[in-house]
């Protein structure tokens, strides 16, 4: 049997999140190469690609954003105050050693 085009085709909200996905998955890879890379002409580039890449990643996270595909939900300040206190001792004890 044939597929027709409407079962081959992605919604504009299904597509926009397989490029999204594929952005972070992007990006993860550039981070292990720049970790792993050994001279400074490779790290300098893959670092510039790495920027490029966090970009389009943050304007197709805004197109999910603004066409209410992808909802993000504040933090409450006793939360965000509890963690950057927490952060803040764990960089004093490694400042310490």
């Amino acid at each position: 049997m044939k597929n027709s085009k409407q079962d081959t085709t992605l919604s504009e909200k299904d597509a926009l999140q397989d490029i999204l996905d594929c952005e972070k998955l992007l990006m993860s890879y550039y981070a292990n190469a720049l970790l792993e890379g050994s001279c400074k002409p490779f790290r300098k580039e893959i670092l510039k690609n790495y920027m490029q890449n966090a970009d389009t990643q943050f304007q197709v996270f805004e197109q999910m954003l603004s066409r209410g595909y992808y909802e993000v939900q504040p933090a409450a300040k006793m939360l965000i105050d509890q963690n950057a206190e927490k952060f803040s001792k764990v960089q004093k004890q490694i400042s310490a050693v």
